[in-house]
């Protein structure tokens, strides 16, 4: 159960040092960045400070250079420790607050002080509430895959053995990584009062931990990592004992509920930037469910005309999106598939006037097992913001869900020819790789780009730049895009009711499977996301899309035949990751005066 904290101090502590430039890739212009941002990036370092000891991979992951042999912190008292930090932190932001004069850095410093916050409430109610247990053959897989990638430079690629060591206790120091989880899950069972690990979560763990050994196994061998033999023997061996540790221990007193405390979920929404009460999402989303699912049944007969399919009812939706799925890609040409949609859609960006972007192809690929094991759903990978020479984030389409058993489920849900448009738009252009390349290249505060990030900034945007693309597709690519925006409606209701005990994880599956459409595959990853994996997260994306509407929808009204789209666009990239409120603010504030004043 330590998932949680975790997420909270890694997701995107990675601030660099202002003296650390953030290099635009070869051949681009490199940012000028203001003096205010300049001032913010160097603020943030105190928040960077406090948190770099607890959670170092995540800094590693962006770039900054000093971290790459360090990892996580299991030690005990580490959540009195982290908030003791965070509470040091925000006592030093609140005094550089008060001397600040800069709206645009007093706006970052917020953020920063609710970022500290923000850390020390989750370790406190997780701390107070759960039993905490780590999967950690996840984690050092994810701390080792960071470093062994094709987006690291190859010279700090060799780092990764040094964090092997560290995470094994071969270096002076370290305790094993194994036996800190062990330590921490031991020294308070004995509380019946906390809330144990599901029996779900423990199952998939152990199904995957040979998956993760065999992943690690392989990244040092295709990068070639000298004398890492020993160490990834007594990794094996550790992590065989961890392994026999949760069987014994964890899995038997493990709840088969997954309902959550209500300040446990609540905290869940909070961390992800949903800030309404999970009743008003779950109206909101049937709403948007019903009004979807009827455009659907309107679209599919045009569907089954343009592409000569044979469908009983050519409005059933479900059964047309199955006879879609028939024309099925081979995994080994899915790549190849993929990219005669991606370059296809950078034209239509331009010739339509959506966003700017930038003139080099965007990188996909397929995962791998261990991957897929780690993160079963497509997602985008970023690259790292800092002394960043050329890397590019990738796009990344996992081709199977991992089982409890070992054994891996077969996706149908991206590998057919209709799904490349709408899937490419969200990871690819101009949804998230768009959005993460500009805080490289545009300049942004990294306070905006890094302590602001939550799901409703980032999937709501991606959501958007989804439907954004939709005029512009063909018939059968308009369905799917319309069946994901589908999904999320019922992510929005699902999650939230799963985990206030109002739908079992049975009916909600009927749901997936029989409403939207998604595979068996599909279904599985989905309600593990909701239920353990991200509780809460998956409403984001719904809610995220919808404050984004609301915005454009009212600067549309404030402006009239003034409205440009293709500036009002670039301006929400331009400040990146600000919260709904805060971008709703900028966006009365700056750019529609400057709209008004520009004609």
């Amino acid at each position: 159960m330590t998932k949680p904290l975790v997420l909270a101090i890694a997701l995107a502590f990675a601030v660099p040092s202002p003296a650390l430039a953030q290099q635009a890739p070869a051949g681009a212009a490199q940012p000028s960045s203001p003096a205010w941002v300049e001032r913010s990036n160097e603020l943030a370092q105190i928040l960077v400070r406090a948190q770099a000891g607890f959670a170092p991979e995540g800094f590693s992951y962006m770039g900054i250079p000093g971290y790459d042999e360090k990892v996580s912190d299991l030690g005990p008292d580490v959540g009195e420790r982290f908030r003791k930090a965070m509470a040091d932190a925000r006592t030093q932001l609140q005094g550089k607050l008060r001397l600040e004069r800069d709206p645009q850095v007093r706006q970052d410093l917020e953020l920063l002080v609710k970022a500290a916050d923000e850390a020390a409430e989750s370790s406190r109610v997780y701390e107070t509430l759960t039993l905490p247990w780590t999967d950690v053959a996840q984690l050092e897989f994810s701390g080792l895959q960071s470093l062994l990638s094709d987006q690291v430079q190859p010279e700090r690629r060799q780092h990764a053995l040094g964090r092997l060591k560290a995470y094994v206790g071969m270096t002076e120091g370290h305790v094993p990584i194994t036996e800190q989880a062990m330590a921490r899950y031991t020294a308070r069972t004995g509380d019946g009062t906390l809330l144990r690990p599901t029996k779900l979560e423990v199952e998939q763990a152990l199904g995957n931990s040979e998956t993760y050994v065999e992943g690690i196994r392989k990244l040092f061998a295709k990068y070639e990592i000298a004398d890492a033999g020993p160490a990834l023997d007594e990794m094996e061996r550790q992590l065989d004992a961890y392994a026999d540790w949760m069987r014994e221990t964890v899995l038997p007193e493990a709840r088969t509920d997954t309902v959550l405390p209500p300040e446990l979920y609540a905290l869940n929404l909070k961390q992800v930037g949903i800030d309404i009460d999970p009743n008003v999402l779950i109206q909101r989303a049937q709403l948007e469910f019903m009004e979807t699912r009827a455009a659907m049944q309107a679209l599919a007969p045009r569907v089954v005309e343009a592409r000569g399919l044979k469908v009983a009812d050519p409005g059933d939706y479900v059964a047309v999106i199955d006879a879609l799925k028939q024309d099925v890609i081979p995994n080994d040409q899915l790549e190849a598939r993929y990219r005669t949609v991606i370059d296809a859609i950078d034209p239509i960006i331009r010739r339509e006037g959506i966003v700017d972007v930038p003139n080099r192809p965007m990188v996909m690929r397929l995962g791998t097992e261990a991957e897929s094991a780690a993160q079963p759903a497509p997602h985008f990978k970023p690259a790292p913001l800092v002394g960043n020479t050329g890397q590019q984030g990738q796009f990344v389409l996992p081709v199977t869900v991992p089982t409890a058993d070992g054994e891996g489920l077969a996706y149908d849900d991206f590998n057919f020819d209709a799904v490349r448009w709408t899937l490419s738009a969200h990871e690819g252009r101009p949804g998230h790789e768009l959005q993460f390349t500009a805080m490289v290249e545009r300049g942004v505060s990294l306070a905006r780009s890094i302590f602001a990030f939550n799901s409703v900034n980032v999937e709501g945007w991606a959501l958007y730049a989804e439907a954004e693309m939709v005029p512009y597709e063909p018939v059968d690519g308009q369905l799917i895009a319309l069946q994901f925006r589908l999904l999320r409606a019922a992510r929005a209701i699902l999650d939230p009711m799963l985990n206030l005990g109002l739908i079992d994880r049975e009916r909600a599956g009927e749901v997936l499977r029989e409403k939207v459409g998604l595979s068996e595959a599909m279904t599985k990853q989905e309600l593990d996301r909701y239920t353990f994996n991200a509780p809460g997260q998956a409403g984001s994306y719904f809610y995220g899309y919808s404050r984004i509407l609301e915005l454009r929808m009212a600067t549309e009204l404030a402006l009239g035949d003034r409205f440009d789209r293709l500036a009002f666009n670039n301006f929400l990239l331009d400040q990146g990751l600000l919260p709904p409120d805060l971008l709703a603010d900028a966006v009365n504030r700056t750019f529609i005066p400057a709209q008004r004043s520009s004609r």
